[in-house]
């Protein structure tokens, strides 16, 4: 990517949600490129000390539409990553909360995007982060770029409308897009990203607190868990390649399934090593109410596609993140 507006100016990336969990992530490693980084967040955002960015720091509601038009004005690549504040599965949230998060800001954004135009050169590339449980529970294991769509909860069915949005605007030149479905991702995440960092990280704090660590099955299910470092890598590798990635959506993941019996007694097992305290049982309970068919069944994601697109690939054991992650969360102070 180049500037749009001086010829040879470091591009403009804006990252939308810039103080979540993957976003303040993708905030740290762009900040080591030498680009122009708007970071969009409603509340602050951390960016490393010694960043090679020309860092532009906004706080606003992306909800509303004139934030939003601001936020994105001048910029050549946008990654949306805003979310509920509900968390990653929008429990609590209504329909239309969800929809102003997902495909509200990305009407919105395109809105903004089409006034603009891109006389002065190429359409601005926006990258979404999707979910690869938009193709719901009757997906195939694994899970690749050919499986029907058949979202089952109103999270999935809001990212599938963004994700429709953004690729028809795609195939109609307002913009390069690109939708990145994302597995199960966990890890430390930034110092001031959001607390809510997805299951694992929920367990590890349960069993800190020496609480047992409760599973909605009998632990066979399969999860393709995806390191937060390895998904920011992901968003990067598709802004290097934006004419290889444009006009699709991309199922990201490491491609091994982990039974998450065996991947909550290693958490157990972990932070028992890292108290001295005996392991917190793990133990099978009857799903809730609101569990969904997604939740009970495996999930594996295969990337190779976006893998061989884009040289991208996973670099992080999961032994290896989850200690990370352990000794993260064990030295957090309280909240």
């Amino acid at each position: 990517m180049t500037g749009a507006d001086v010829p040879g100016r470091p591009p403009l990336v804006t990252v939308l949600g810039a103080s979540g969990f993957v976003g303040s992530v993708v905030v740290a490693a762009l900040s080591r490129r030498p680009v122009r980084l708007r970071t969009v967040a409603r509340g602050p955002v951390a960016v490393p000390r010694g960043a090679r960015a020309d860092v532009e720091r906004c706080t606003g509601d992306l909800t509303d539409r004139d934030v939003l038009r601001t936020a994105v004005a001048g910029s050549d690549a946008i990654v949306h990553l805003v979310s509920h504040g509900a968390g990653w599965r929008g429990e609590g949230a209504s329909d239309e909360a969800l929809g102003q998060a997902n495909a509200g800001v990305m009407s919105a954004l395109l809105e903004a995007l089409l006034e603009r135009g891109h006389a002065r050169g190429a359409a601005a590339l926006v990258l979404f982060a999707g979910s690869t449980s938009q193709a719901g529970p009757g997906a195939p294991i694994p899970v690749d770029e050919s499986a029907p769509d058949a979202p089952t909860s109103p999270y999935d069915r809001q990212k599938q409308a963004a994700e429709r949005e953004l690729l028809a605007a795609a195939a109609q030149g307002t913009v390069r897009g690109a939708s990145l479905r994302l597995p199960t991702v966990y890890g430390r995440g930034a110092p001031a990203g959001r607390k809510d960092r997805g299951v694992l990280a929920a367990m590890v704090r349960r069993a800190l607190a020496g609480e047992p660590l409760t599973m909605w099955h009998d632990g066979s299910v399969l999860r393709d868990l995806l390191h937060v470092d390895d998904t920011a890598r992901a968003f990067l590798a598709a802004l290097d390649h934006p004419e290889a990635v444009t006009g699709r959506h991309w199922v990201l993941g490491t491609g091994q399934g982990e039974p998450l019996g065996r991947v909550f007694r290693s958490i157990a097992d972990g932070v028992a090593a890292r108290t001295g305290r005996p392991p917190v049982p793990v133990t099978a309970v009857p799903p809730p109410a609101h569990a969904l068919p997604t939740d009970l069944r495996s999930t594996v994601a295969n990337s190779t596609r976006f893998r061989t697109a884009t040289g991208w690939r996973p670099l992080t054991p999961l032994d290896a993140g989850l200690a990370d992650l352990i000794a993260d969360l064990a030295d957090a102070p309280p909240d």
